[in-house]
C-alpha cells in the first residue's frame, strides 16, 4: 500500500492541512483537523454507536487504538458488522510501500489493529507490498525495491500473523502469476480517466505514466476475484481496509469504479496519523533517523532520541510547568503513549498528573522509554526467529483455512 512521501511543502507556510497519499502537512501544533478532514473526504466519523455494536457482535472489548480515537473514521462498517452478525464471510486487505531497510513505530500502527481485526473476527488477511510503486516513486531500482519488500514482510511476520490466515504478496511477483488480478488492474483502468486520475491524485504532466497507472494497482487487492486460490474463484467476497486516511483517495476512486465492474464496494477503518518525534508540523521520515523510532534501534537509541528530539508540550522551565502544567494535545511523549500504552487507567493518570504540573516531562519521557524498550525489545527477538523460508510460506500463493 503506498506510504506518505513527504515533500517540500512541509517546509512553506501552510494556509491549511494537505493531506493526500504523498503529502501530509498540518499548520497547527496540534496536527491535522481530522473533523474537517472527514467532512471533506466525506467519510463517517465512528462513533460510540458503532463501538458498542462491534463488542456486542463481538463479546470483547475493542481494541485500545479504536477506543481511543486512533482510528476514527469509516465507511460501511456497520455492513461489515452486519455480516459478521449473519455469519456472512468477508476478508482483511492492507498494505505497506517498502521504503527502506528498517520500518519505524509509524508502520506498525495499521499492522497492529489489523491483527487485532483479523483475531477478533476471524477472517483472511491479503497484505499488498507495493514495490512497484516505491520504484516509481522513489530513486531506486526495482530489484532493491523488491528485496525491501521481503525485508519489510519479516518485520510484519513478527508481529504473529498466522500464515493459515494470512497472504503476503509483492506487486512485482504476484501481478505476473495471477491472471485474475491483472484482469482487475485493466478493468480499473478502463473506467478511470485521466482527467479523473490527476483530480484526485494530483497527477502533473511530468508524471511518468506508471504513476499514473499505479492507482489501479492498489485498488485491485479490495476484489476477492484477485485471489482466485484463497477464495476459490468466488467473485463476491466483501473487503474491509483498514490504512491511514490518506489512502483514503486510492479507495474513493475504488468504491467509484466497483459497481461499475460488478464488484463490491471495499469498507474502510481510517487511522489518524503517527506524529515524528519534533511533533505534528514537522516530516517523519525513513532517510532521518532522528524523526521516530525505528523498530531496528536499541534500547540505548530509543533512550536517546526520545530525550533529545520528543517534542515536548511542558512548561519551559521546573516552576512554569508545576504552575501551568503540560499541554498533552502537542506532548509528543503523551501522543506515542496513547499509541502503545495498553492501561487505559494509567494513560489517564498520566495525563491528568501532566496537565496539573505534577508530573514532570523527564519522567512522562521516562515512562514512554520503558513502553517502547519493552515493544521494540520484543519485536526485535521475535524478528530475529522469521526465516527467509517463512517469508517464501507467506508469499507463495496459496489456499488458505478457510473454506469457499
Amino acid at each position: 500500500m503506498a506510504e506518505r512521501v513527504e515533500s517540500g511543502k512541509a517546509e512553506l507556510e501552510v494556509q491549511e492541512d494537505v493531506v493526500d497519499p504523498w503529502n501530509v502537512v498540518s499548520k497547527s501544533a496540534t496536527g491535522i483537523d481530522y473533523d474537517k478532514l472527514i467532512t471533506k473526504f466525506g467519510s463517517t466519523k465512528i462513533d460510540d454507536e458503532l463501538i458498542k455494536r462491534m463488542e456486542k457482535a463481538t463479546g470483547k472489548h475493542v481494541h485500545h487504538l479504536l477506543r481511543r480515537g486512533v482510528f476514527f473514521s469509516m465507511r460501511d462498517m456497520h455492513e461489515i458488522l452486519t455480516l459478521y452478525e449473519q455469519k456472512q464471510p468477508f476478508f482483511l486487505y492492507t498494505g505497506r510501500g517498502p521504503s527502506s531497510e528498517a520500518m519505524h513505530l509509524g508502520h506498525l500502527i495499521p499492522f497492529i489493529f489489523t491483527k487485532w481485526l483479523q483475531d477478533t473476527f476471524d477472517v483472511p488477511l491479503v497484505i499488498q507490498m507495493t514495490d512497484d510503486e516505491k520504484f516509481l516513486w522513489k530513486d531506486m531500482t526495482i530489484e532493491e525495491a523488491n528485496r525491501l519488500a521481503h525485508e519489510n514482510t519479516k518485520d510484519i511476520i513478527a508481529l504473529g500473523f498466522d500464515v493459515e490466515k494470512t497472504f503476503i504478496f509483492s506487486d512485482v511477483e504476484y501481478i505476473g502469476s495471477c491472471p485474475e488480478f491483472y484482469m482487475n488492474m485493466c478493468r480499473i483502468q478502463k473506467l478511470v480517466t485521466f482527467s479523473q486520475a490527476k483530480a484526485i491524485f494530483g497527477f502533473a504532466p511530468s508524471d511518468s505514466i506508471g504513476k499514473i497507472a499505479f492507482p489501479a494497482i492498489q485498488a485491485a487487492p479490495s476484489f476477492s476475484s484477485s485471489f482466485p486460490k484463497i477464495f476459490n474463484g468466488k467473485v463476491d467476497v466483501p473487503c474491509l481496509i483498514p490504512c491511514a486516511i490518506d489512502q483514503d483517495p486510492y479507495f474513493r476512486m475504488t468504491r467509484d469504479v466497483a459497481p461499475r465492474m460488478g464488484c463490491l464496494k471495499p469498507a474502510l477503518i481510517h487511522s489518524t496519523f503517527f506524529p515524528a518525534l519534533q511533533g505534528a508540523q514537522s516530516k517523519m521520515s525513513a532517510s532521518d533517523p532522528t524523526s521516530s523510532i525505528f523498530l531496528t534501534d536499541t534500547d540505548e537509541e530509543i533512550e536517546n532520541k526520545i530525550k533529545r528530539y520528543a517534542y515536548s508540550g511542558g512548561g519551559a522551565t521546573i516552576e512554569e510547568h508545576k504552575q501551568k502544567g503540560g499541554n498533552c494535545d502537542t506532548d509528543v511523549s503523551y501522543q506515542y503513549l496513547t499509541f502503545f500504552l495498553e492501561d487505559d487507567e494509567k494513560l489517564a493518570t498520566i495525563k491528568q498528573e501532566y496537565s496539573n504540573g505534577t508530573l514532570t516531562t523527564g519522567k512522562l519521557k521516562e515512562e514512554l522509554i520503558t513502553v517502547l524498550q519493552r515493544l521494540v525489545g520484543d519485536h526485535r527477538r521475535n524478528r530475529e526467529h522469521v526465516t527467509d523460508e517463512m517469508v517464501k510460506k507467506f508469499m507463495t500463493p496459496r489456499k488458505l483455512n478457510f473454506q469457499y
